[in-house]
């Protein structure tokens, strides 16, 4: 039978995510309060904060009743790597509401851009706070480096999805090409996650870190064609237009090349990484 463990709401990690909790709850009913936007980065926005709220809360609760011990997977670890995956969120979030959603009178916008800025800071400091406890250092697959990246990984992908539209690439089989590449990267990526932290790796039929590395230079090789080639189709023979506007259509193409090549650094790095884990450290 379960318990309460007051010091989760009392220590300093539950006071941090009280705040997180509050904070997020704030930013997303101050933008309701404003309306409805059509539009792929308001949505990515409010999903956010919304996100953020919930496994926030649904982490205080868990760890209140200390059902978290109860649960198949290392919870430090989890916990770790939600706070820099909501920091990074956050992160994106305060810069992409303010620069496409707000104005010199907009209260409540400028104010939920603030307090996504403060939520930012927050969750960074849950991480300090997290990584540097004193019990023993985190161990788990999703807060050592190779989840960080995997993780990066990820989310970078999301934001390319969400500067997509079908407008871009319809017709054009290099860049059906390149949207392939970020989905199939992308759903690899979320399976390596789930396999690493469920701790299933131990029941594969084959030796699941060589498999990692030879996913890694494949990912690592399409993303590179994706960064020469949708550069080189999207923008021939399309200049950006004068009466271009906040959420203009040729300047979610510039989105979707920076994340790429942020991606191809990212994986090349995770893939660097890998092998010499497997190779160099593993033989000493």
């Amino acid at each position: 039978m379960s318990g309460v463990d007051l010091r989760a709401l009392t220590q300093p990690v539950g006071i941090t995510r009280i705040m997180a909790a509050l904070l997020t709850c704030m930013s997303f009913s101050l933008v309701a309060t404003v309306g409805y936007v059509s539009s792929p980065y308001w949505a990515w926005c409010m999903f956010t904060w919304c996100f953020c709220f919930f496994f926030t809360l649904v982490i205080l609760i868990l760890e209140f009743t200390t059902v978290n011990s109860k649960l198949p997977f290392a919870w430090e670890d989890f916990t770790t790597a939600f706070a820099m995956l909501a920091s990074l969120m956050c992160l994106s979030a305060s810069i992409i509401y303010p620069v496409f959603f707000s104005c010199k009178i907009c209260h409540r916008q400028i104010g939920a851009s603030v307090v996504s800025w403060v939520c930012f800071g927050i969750y960074a400091g849950e991480v300090a706070l997290t990584r540097l406890r004193p019990s023993g250092q985190n161990s788990g697959f999703l807060s050592s480096l190779p989840g960080i990246m995997k993780m990066l990984e990820a989310f970078l992908a999301c934001l390319i999805f969400t500067s997509l539209d079908n407008s871009q690439f319809a017709g054009s089989p290099e860049l059906q090409w390149c949207v392939a590449v970020y989905c199939l990267c992308f759903i690899f990526a979320i399976f390596i996650i789930l396999i690493s932290t469920g701790r299933l790796t131990s029941f594969l039929p084959f030796p699941f870190d060589k498999l990692v590395i030879v996913y890694n230079i494949l990912a690592a090789v399409m993303y590179m064609t994706a960064m020469v080639i949708w550069p080189l189709y999207s923008f021939r023979n399309n200049k950006r237009p004068s009466n271009c506007g906040t959420l203009c259509h040729w300047d979610k193409l510039v989105v979707v090349t920076f994340m790429v090549i942020l991606n191809v650094i990212v994986y090349t790095l995770d893939t660097a990484y890998s092998i010499y884990l497997v190779f160099c450290v593993s033989r000493q």
